[in-house]
């Protein structure tokens, strides 16, 4: 069996922000393309399991900017795919071998599909999990409203209450009721989150990105000329779900099929999360996808 190095961290400078990424070798080398694994807001710590199931080639995570190690280094306080999918362009350059071949969960799918619209040239295969893409979808209105109700929900009382509403809306299954953002939030202490407002105003879901990500327009002319090969993943036991909807409307957009992939939103993550997922199975359908090519 191949065996992998430890992560090796290096920094980017990139406009507002300094990167942190990490690298993993294989022992012996590789001649498979250098393999990103990128979400948002999940930082290079929710790959740890997934990266080590790739040991046959070389892996590499990152943080976002204001996720993590990736401090900003502005004043700005919320971020957008376009800005990210710069940055990841900037990483990609820096990295070298190009084309490279990107797994992408989430928000980081939204921003790699961002980054292929802008300069396919720099991704050989995309591999995008589950974007939670809300203009794509048939109620896109009421997604729209109620992503933007949970980021003011953070703005004015705290974690606490947002993260209610957010856990509300991503495990409802089905269209979103006009009148969703007033009806009552799921308790996060279920979860084993925090209930307070801790006076902070900067975390990387609920007051970065949400409302950026969500609301983000792809240009589907573009991915479709795209010379990059375009995969778009979807959960097996995330039906129904927001994410897992839009993931079915991009793949339409684009002609194509959805990938099923094993469990949920979040299937690749291991033991070191509490939101455990079937990274071994998730790994066997994502090797199958990159091999096809």
């Amino acid at each position: 069996m191949s065996t992998m190095s430890e992560p090796k961290t290096q920094t980017v400078d990139v406009p507002g922000a300094v990167l942190h990424y990490d690298i993993r070798e294989p022992e012996g080398g590789s001649g498979e393309p250098k393999l990103l694994m990128i979400g948002l807001p999940m930082g290079a710590e929710g790959f740890t399991t997934l990266a080590g199931l790739f040991a046959d080639r070389t892996v590499v995570t990152y943080d976002p900017r204001g996720v993590g190690r990736s401090e900003r280094t502005d004043d700005a306080k919320e971020s957008n795919p376009v800005q990210h999918a710069e940055d990841l362009r900037r990483l990609i350059s820096v990295l070298g071998d190009e084309p490279v071949e990107i797994f992408a969960s989430s928000g980081g799918a939204v921003v790699g599909l961002e980054l292929v619209a802008r300069h396919p040239e720099q991704v050989r295969t995309l591999v995008a999990h589950e974007p939670p893409s809300a203009p794509v979808l048939p109620d896109r209105e009421e997604a729209l409203a109620v992503t933007t109700d949970i980021h003011a929900t953070y703005q004015r009382d705290g974690f606490g209450p947002a993260m209610g509403k957010f856990l509300a809306l991503t495990t409802l299954k089905g269209p979103i009721p006009s009148d969703f953002p007033e009806r009552p939030p799921m308790d996060p202490a279920m979860f084993g989150l925090p209930t307070e407002d801790d006076g902070g105003r900067d975390d990387p879901l609920l007051g970065q990105n949400i409302v950026g990500t969500t609301h983000h327009e792809l240009d589907f002319d573009a991915l479709r000329a795209a010379s990059t090969r375009i995969v778009i993943g979807a959960g097996a036991e995330s039906e129904g779900e927001l994410a897992n909807r839009a993931a079915y409307a991009v793949a339409e957009q684009l002609d194509s099929q959805a990938v099923v992939f094993p469990s949920h939103h979040g299937g690749f993550v291991g033991g070191e999360s509490g939101w455990k997922g079937e990274p071994e199975a998730f790994a066997a359908t994502l090797h199958e996808v990159l091999a096809e090519r």
